[in-house]
């Protein structure tokens, strides 16, 4: 008996946040690589998308996200001058799908409903990215285009800040930068392994790019509290 009760009391407290959210991603994106302006956070293209989340408990969430981003890069903008020189331009395209954990700073209870309203906390996000891209390299004219597609893997890193608006919406705003297995999305170091490539490669291959999104999440919130514990 004594096993069953502290049985059920663990099962109430982490049943307790169990509550599921879904809604909409939309942002900016841009590119840190090897071709345009360098700046870290620097939205100059659109980033949309629909995320899921299933809050295990009011500290962590497991999150499921799917995106469609643009980003572009343009030489012109750089401050370095030998990027400004060689003026190369790219876009691109990436779908992707990222999974992981959320973990929040304080405890972030959907259930509280008394004080739904003053609900915010800051959070982390990571995981792994899925992601389909453009594979670019540079063409005889000396622009960068698109030559066939390709898939790889990225390590999501986010930080954000969110709150509970109402009862069924949250609102949250996050900056996420994605570390990508590949070193193309700017057409720089063609993943293609033949000698043609080879003497179109430019910039440092040796150091992989990276894409950020800065945006606002909004979901909806579903699904009730499963414990019915007695208290008393």
């Amino acid at each position: 008996m004594y096993r069953l009760t502290i049985l059920l009391l663990l099962s109430c407290y982490y049943s307790f946040g169990q509550i599921h959210e879904f809604g909409l991603f939309v942002g900016g994106s841009n590119a840190i690589a090897d071709v345009g302006s360098g700046k870290y956070i620097n939205p100059n293209d659109i980033a949309i998308g629909g995320v899921y989340k299933w809050n295990r408990s009011p500290r962590h969430s497991y999150r499921l996200s799917a995106i469609y981003a643009s980003i572009n890069g343009a030489d012109e903008k750089s401050t370095d001058p030998r990027r400004k020189q060689r003026n190369y331009s790219f876009k691109n395209e990436i779908k992707e799908i990222t999974a992981g954990m959320e973990f929040t700073f304080w405890d972030f209870d959907l259930h509280d409903q008394h004080n739904y309203a003053i609900k915010t906390t800051p959070y982390l996000f990571t995981g792994l990215t899925y992601l389909n891209y453009n594979a670019l390299a540079l063409n005889s004219n000396d622009k960068i285009e698109e030559y066939n597609s390709h898939n790889t893997f990225a390590i999501p890193m986010t930080v954000g800040i969110k709150s509970a608006i109402t009862k069924q919406f949250i609102l949250a705003f996050e900056i996420s930068a994605r570390y990508t297995f590949t070193d193309d999305l700017d057409g720089s170091n063609p993943v293609r392994d033949k000698e043609e490539y080879e003497s179109l490669k430019f910039g440092n291959v040796n150091s992989n790019d990276w894409y950020v999104f800065t945006g606002v999440t909004l979901t909806y919130t579903f699904g009730k509290n499963p414990c019915f514990c007695n208290t008393n």
